[in-house]
Formats: structure tokens, C-alpha cells, sequence
């Protein structure tokens, strides 16, 4: 069983999701404010921690801060503002994901799951490889070329095995400066990739699509 982190204020929100933390198997301990959580993260070392930004008594992007002094225990924050995710990012305070409220429930739990899946065990090495310097996409001695969109959005999921990113954080993380980068051109994009991919011999799809959630990377084991 996985011990969580929930730093909250916001009781109804602590309340909602506490029902789906026990029925997926967690088990969550709460703080309401910044001002103990650097002490908590050190005597309880949780699995993750879930932060909201705005906190009592100490932010959570302060709070992110100095817990990535001691530990790189996965983070996902919160927040009720969009315009706190240019800020979030801008800081680089050392968040693994986002979430923008309101937010479903179960794409949390399945966020969480990724992360947890992919911190808590080794990924095994695969033959297939990403080429960050030709942008090329290797399997067995074949390869092939990204774009360039095509290349940051692949190597934003490549980087991060099994983490689900939303079409959302596609937009914010791989085409940051890109603003009329549409839904349907990711799509495209991810369409493109996985039949280059598919090209190279591989059975199957390197970038997998998670129901009412988005898409992740799984690394091929032959």
C-alpha cells in the first residue's frame, strides 16, 4: 500500500477524493497547511505528495522548494488558477505533474498510479532508443526521423516512461511558444509517430492512449 501526502485546505475537496484513495488501495495522511509539511515529508516519507499551491502559512511552491533540497519524492500540484502553471513552470520548482482544478478524480488516480509505477520499480532497458541530438528513432539496428513537432512532443514522453500527459500538457509542456497548435494536430502527431515507429519492426504502439486521460510512452521490452 502506497502512503500519500495531501496537502489541502480545502476540506470538500480532502473529502471527495479520501473516497477514492481508499478504494484504490491508498493510504492518506493530511495537512492543511504549508507549515508542516517539510517535517512531515522527513518523518514520514511518503510515496507521493499531492500539494496545492495556494496554502496557509507557507505556498506549495515554496513548500516544493525545499522538499527537492532532501528528497525527489514525485510531486503533483494543484491548483485552481491557470495562470499559476506559467508560474509553476517558469520556477521549475521541481513538480513531477499538474493539476488544474476542478479535476476528475480518476485522472488523478491514474496520474498517481503512473507515477508511482514508474518510481517504485525498474523500468526494464529496452532496444528501442530516441536520438535527442538527430531526432531520430531507433529499434534493432533500423531507423527513423521525427519532424520537429513531431520530435518534442515524443521526447516530452520518452523522457517520462509511463507518465499519462493530457492533451493539455502536451499544449504547455512540448509547444510552449506554439499557441495554435490544435487537439487534432497532436493526434496527428501521435499518429505520425507511431507509424514511423511501427516501421521500424515494432509490434507494438510506443505511445499508448489512456481513456479520458491522454497519452504515455511505454518503452518496447523486444
Amino acid at each position: 500500500m502506497s502512503n500519500i501526502l495531501l496537502v489541502e485546505d480545502d476540506l470538500e475537496i480532502v473529502e471527495n477524493l479520501s473516497v477514492f484513495f481508499e478504494d484504490s488501495g491508498f493510504n492518506v495522511q493530511h495537512l492543511a497547511t504549508g507549515e508542516h509539511v517539510v517535517q512531515t515529508v522527513k518523518e514520514q516519507e511518503p510515496d507521493l505528495i499531492l500539494l496545492d499551491i495556494m496554502l496557509p502559512v507557507q505556498d506549495g511552491l515554496v513548500c516544493c522548494e525545499k522538499i527537492r533540497e532532501f528528497s525527489s519524492v514525485p510531486i503533483i500540484m494543484m491548483t485552481a488558477k491557470v495562470e499559476e502553471i506559467d508560474r509553476l513552470l517558469g520556477l521549475g520548482a521541481g513538480a513531477d505533474d499538474y493539476l488544474c482544478k476542478p479535476f476528475s478524480a480518476i485522472e488523478l488516480i491514474l496520474r498517481m498510479k503512473a507515477i508511482l509505477r514508474r518510481t517504485q520499480k525498474d523500468i526494464p532497458q529496452s532496444p528501442f532508443a530516441l536520438n535527442t541530438d538527430t531526432f531520430k528513432m531507433s529499434y534493432q539496428g533500423n531507423e527513423v526521423e521525427l519532424t520537429n513537432l513531431e520530435f518534442s512532443l515524443f521526447n516530452l514522453l520518452y523522457q517520462h516512461p509511463e507518465r499519462i500527459y493530457s492533451r493539455q500538457h502536451i499544449l504547455d509542456l512540448a509547444y510552449p511558444d506554439m499557441r495554435d497548435i490544435s487537439d487534432r494536430a497532436i493526434d496527428s502527431h501521435i499518429k505520425n509517430i507511431r507509424k514511423k515507429a511501427k516501421s521500424l519492426g515494432l509490434t507494438s504502439n510506443v505511445i499508448t492512449s489512456v481513456y479520458g486521460a491522454g497519452y504515455r510512452y511505454s518503452a518496447p521490452e523486444n
